[in-house]
């Protein structure tokens, strides 16, 4: 492992088109899970100007209608704070074609007699962690989203501030010794007042780039470089068309560590993609909290239909206290890894997802109502345990 290099991340914030339809879908999932835990949810939104479009397929109570989630669509883009010309809470035209989902589906998923409940699809699932941050995420992605979580607050604060909800940070780090140490270079692009210049921007954004990083990692001033077009006024999905499921990156580890393809947004949690990317970073994140590791990345498996895991594979990188193969089998014994195992252990039939829409679903920290559940700690005595 090379030692001494160069590493970037970006992040995006709620107002990006991609992340308005994430957030969409996600209202969608809460709202089915909130009136029944054993709804199946797979929503997909898609937002230009003027115009979102809801598809896909669900099981669930009939009260939820085309008009109830049309109003959740708006409801969601009006939190975010869009009241512009080309893009409108009140004055978008919202589609909804969503229909039930297919019996092919369902009999393979849904438990039996003579079988437990079955994976979703099929897939791959990556999960990691690393002692960079106090919340064991990749230095570069968690600075990132820092930048644009502080700006959204500013911009929610303070309707004159001059900000508008569609921006984006990318983040450069220079590792020494195989630890970051600094920033070579900060990129934020974000919308703004017709009236204000690339400079006034500049200033207006410099503070909280240098709040959010750690003492003494700003970046040179010529690496410093904010909506590097001169003009970022028109934004959002009037300035580019949103689809979900676009930023997965963004949304994990900020190309840390592999990535299996599947997104999460507009999933319900029998869907792997989403509940098993969530007990991989559960197990990554206990297996560096209990110290047998400075960094952990894990891959889980599956067959759609299938209850078990096909596969868990863990590589500590050189920096383990026990060997993998043994800690494979620790995990194993510690958490079950079926679809309804991973549900029931963190908690996940419930509307806990809008939240997680934006500023990543990792290194967060875990609410009182279950939200973000999977960055709890609480697995590593037992792990310890299973090892001893």
């Amino acid at each position: 492992m090379r030692s001494s290099y160069l590493f970037t991340s970006e992040s995006v914030s709620e107002g990006h088109p991609d992340k308005v339809c994430d957030r969409i879908s996600d209202a969608v999932v809460d709202a089915y899970l909130g009136a029944d835990a054993n709804s199946r949810v797979a929503v997909e939104t898609l937002t230009t100007t003027n115009r979102i479009v809801i598809a896909g397929e669900v099981r669930g109570p009939e009260t939820i209608t085309s008009e109830t989630i049309e109003s959740l669509a708006r409801d969601a883009v009006k939190s975010i704070g869009y009241e512009q010309d080309g893009f409108h809470w009140a004055n978008a035209e919202v589609s909804c074609h969503v229909h039930q989902q297919s019996v092919d589906i369902a009999q393979g998923v849904d438990s039996g007699d003579n079988k437990d409940e079955g994976a979703g699809d099929q897939g791959i699932m990556f999960g990691y962690a690393c002692r960079e941050t106090d919340v064991l995420m990749p230095a570069p992605i968690h600075y990132s989203h820092r930048i644009l979580q502080d700006l959204a607050g500013a911009r929610h604060a303070d309707p004159k501030s001059g900000l508008g909800p569609d921006a984006k940070s990318q983040l450069t780090l220079r590792y020494e010794n195989g630890k970051p140490v600094g920033a070579t270079s900060v990129v934020v692009s974000t919308q703004h007042a017709e009236n204000l210049s690339q400079e006034q921007v500049r200033e207006i954004v410099r503070p909280f780039v240098i709040a959010a990083l750690p003492d003494g990692w700003m970046c040179p001033e010529d690496e410093f470089y904010v909506n590097p077009t001169g003009r970022f006024v028109i934004g959002g999905p009037d300035g580019d068309a949103g689809l979900t499921g676009r930023k997965i990156i963004v949304d994990t580890y900020g190309g840390a560590a592999p990535h299996g393809g599947g997104a999460f947004s507009g999933k319900d949690p029998s869907k792997v993609d989403r509940s098993a990317a969530y007990a991989a970073r559960y197990l990554a994140k206990n297996v560096v909290a209990a110290e047998l590791a400075e960094r952990c990345t894990l891959q889980l498996s599956y067959a759609i239909g299938v209850a078990k895991p096909l596969s868990l594979y863990v590589d500590l990188h050189g920096t383990g206290q026990v060997e993998e193969a043994k800690l494979e089998n620790a995990l194993m014994e510690v958490m079950d890894l079926s679809p309804r195992g991973i549900r029931e252990h963190l908690q996940l039939s419930r509307p806990i997802y809008e939240r997680t829409a934006a500023y990543g679903h990792f290194g967060r920290q875990p609410q009182a109502d279950g939200g973000f559940s999977w960055e709890k700690t609480d697995l590593s005595a037992a792990l310890k345990s299973a090892l001893a």
